[in-house]
């Protein structure tokens, strides 16, 4: 072999080499990766949906009180929030709210559901306790990469606005119009800070 036929083959083999390198080295996008993915294009539409209905339902409850009062508001709380859920219970959505302790027993959580509110519970409660800064907002989710069903949850904390119909001290002429729509009712007690309850949604594929 002469010089040059030499030095030719020694090119070619490094050049192989950094090749097959390279190739080694750059990320290969795996079926995690993929189903990671997906669940956060999911968690980001349902966040969506989430301030949609949060902020439809605190509009609509803060006109009331202003016109009418808060008997107004738990009449329109009534009203509105399940034709705003609806609304946005479309394209493979489901969406509404649930809580450990339900006005409406429509609203009673599964077992999933009830897992995660006393996880937030917990970490609420622990937050009173020892005042260490929490992430928010508290949110989980389950994603089933085979049937691609998404399930969201994102926990809501007890605020002043709500107290007057949640709280320790609820006015007798609320509770009676509380007692009239929801004679079960067991949502009141409730302090500000609290785990009042939780959007959860479901995504199914159509």
């Amino acid at each position: 072999m002469n010089k040059y036929v030499a030095l030719m083959a020694l090119s070619t083999i490094l050049s192989a080499m950094l090749s097959s390198c390279s190739l080694a080295e750059k990320p290969q996008m795996t079926n995690i990766d993929a189903q990671e993915g997906e669940a956060q294009i999911k968690i980001k539409q349902a966040k969506g949906h989430v301030k949609a209905l949060g902020a439809g339902l605190k509009t609509r409850l803060q006109q009331a009180i202003r016109s009418g009062g808060l008997t107004a508001g738990v009449e329109e709380c009534q009203l509105a929030a399940g034709p705003i859920a609806d609304s946005l219970s479309k394209n493979g959505w489901s969406v509404g709210r649930t809580s450990l302790k339900v006005r409406n027993p429509d609203n009673a959580p599964d077992g999933w559901e009830r897992e995660q509110l006393a996880h937030f519970s917990g970490l609420l409660e622990k937050n009173k306790l020892t005042s260490e800064p929490l992430k928010r907002p508290l949110d989980a989710y389950q994603y089933d990469d085979e049937s691609g069903e998404f399930r969201y949850m994102m926990a809501i904390e007890q605020g002043q606005l709500c107290m007057a119909c949640h709280g320790t001290n609820v006015a007798p002429a609320v509770k009676d119009v509380i007692a009239k729509h929801y004679p079960d009712d067991q949502a009141t007690g409730f302090t500000v800070g609290d785990l009042r309850g939780a959007f959860t949604l479901t995504y199914q594929p159509e």
